[in-house]
């Protein structure tokens, strides 16, 4: 499989502190979802894209290791790296505050019929020929 890695930035609005002015933990987990949706973007195969192909791609393991806290008006960069495609979408992300990295995580996200809601083992076609079409 293809190897790919994208870019997202994300300026920390002030909504996003906790009473320490500091980011509050959960919403790295938006900025993970936000970087994720950017990468299927940039793929070219969207959520709305899954969907009218009749799967669904919900979390079903995520994995946080906070090394640093991010503060107000930082702009961050989050990577994603596609790790695995079948039977399950697995990314893993960087988060960096400038050249210093902040926090890894990963997502593994499992297929689902939309219909079912049985559990789909292979990609659907159009997503592995977005895969292999990827040019960055």
């Amino acid at each position: 499989m293809k190897q790919i890695i994208t870019k997202t930035q994300i300026k920390v609005p002030f909504y996003d502190l906790d009473p320490m002015n500091i980011v509050w933990h959960g919403n790295y987990v938006k900025y993970l979802e936000e970087a994720r949706c950017d990468f299927f973007s940039k793929l070219k195969y969207t959520y709305d894209d899954m969907y009218k192909d009749g799967i669904m791609y919900p979390i079903a393991k995520m994995d946080l290791k906070f090394i640093k806290s991010a503060k107000f008006g930082e702009n961050l960069r989050v990577e994603c790296i596609l790790k695995e495609l079948e039977p399950a979408i697995i990314i893993k992300y960087n988060i960096y505050s400038g050249e210093e990295k902040i926090l890894t995580a990963s997502t593994m996200q499992m297929a689902v019929s939309v219909n079912s809601g049985e559990t789909v083992y292979n990609a659907p076609e159009r997503l592995v020929k977005a895969i292999e079409d990827y040019d960055e």
